[in-house]
């Protein structure tokens, strides 16, 4: 054999190497939980919590804490992004407490007090456990879905097959896959990685109002993601841009929480289109021309 023949088979063979490394490596490399000892008690300043434990048919349990408020409009089950847990999260309840909805926040699977094997379908599983559990006391009409990051994938294939009242993604992927492939462009991902969640095929069969909020300067996954999700189910989708938001600094911005009360506080109203200019075209240069010209 010659010489380049011994080089192809051993460059094939690290590729081999590293992707059976990344195959069972990728759940160490993709998600960064902060696990919590079962006695830990959560506390927030000024917000009143209450703690769940729900038992999933596999045997696992899945953690959360509902803050409370007097008198609630409805309730945001929020879905946090893949790092630390609900202890560090809890604080951006208050974003919504302070509008007068509950919220609902839950540990996936190995992240704070949650237990069992994590894989997208459990994951998937247990967040409809969750969901239904909500129903059972809340009208859909008053569940508003809020996906962070991570969570947006999830929280859109929870509103592909329920019907909250609105669905609402922030810092949104395409699919999980195509981050990945940012980072890993030479590798066989299609068919290594575990957690493909494909947003973009569940986003087409969301029925509720669709609001995307994304920074410009996000460079995890970038603005240009949502401006493409956001054409999937248009009719449905209103996009918001957070002028040099990054990934992690939205709450900083002062548009972000004008957006996010516009979006929870206004009742959406029915536009009537009568008498607008919705078919009205402009006039082309040669018709211009030819309206100079007879006049």
């Amino acid at each position: 054999m010659p010489y380049w023949g011994y080089i192809l088979i051993s460059i094939f063979g690290v590729y081999i190497g590293v992707s059976i490394l990344l195959y069972f490596l990728q759940d160490y490399l993709m998600f960064k939980p902060e696990k919590l000892e079962k006695d830990f008690q959560f506390h927030y300043e000024n917000q009143e919590t209450e703690e769940y434990n729900v038992k999933t048919r596999d045997g696992a349990t899945i953690n959360g804490l509902r803050f409370k408020v007097e008198n609630p409009k409805g309730i945001v089950f929020y879905l946090k992004g893949n790092s630390k847990s609900i202890k560090g999260w809890g604080k951006f309840a208050v974003d919504f407490t302070r509008h007068g909805y509950e919220v609902l926040m839950i540990d996936y699977r190995g992240f704070g007090k949650s237990t069992g094997k994590r894989t997208q379908k459990a994951i998937k599983r247990d967040l409809q456990v969750v969901y239904n559990k909500i129903k059972e006391k809340v009208d859909e009409k008053y569940i508003i879905l809020y996906g962070r990051s991570l969570g947006s994938g999830f929280a859109t294939k929870l509103a592909s097959m329920n019907h909250p009242r609105m669905l609402i993604l922030d810092a949104p992927y395409y699919s999980l896959s195509k981050v990945a492939k940012r980072y890993m462009p030479f590798m066989p991902l299609s068919i290594l990685i575990k957690f493909p969640m494909p947003t973009y095929k569940w986003l087409k069969y969301v029925q509720c109002p669709i609001q995307i909020i994304h920074g410009t300067d996000d460079r995890l996954i970038p603005y240009k993601t949502s401006v493409k999700l956001s054409k999937i189910n248009p009719k449905l989708t209103t996009l918001h841009t957070i002028i040099g938001g990054g990934h992690k600094n939205l709450n900083t911005f002062e548009s972000y929480h004008k957006i996010l009360s516009d979006i929870i506080t206004v009742k959406p109203k029915k536009i009537s289109l009568e008498g607008s200019s919705i078919h009205t075209g402009h006039s082309s240069k040669k018709t211009n021309a030819e309206t100079s010209k007879n006049g």
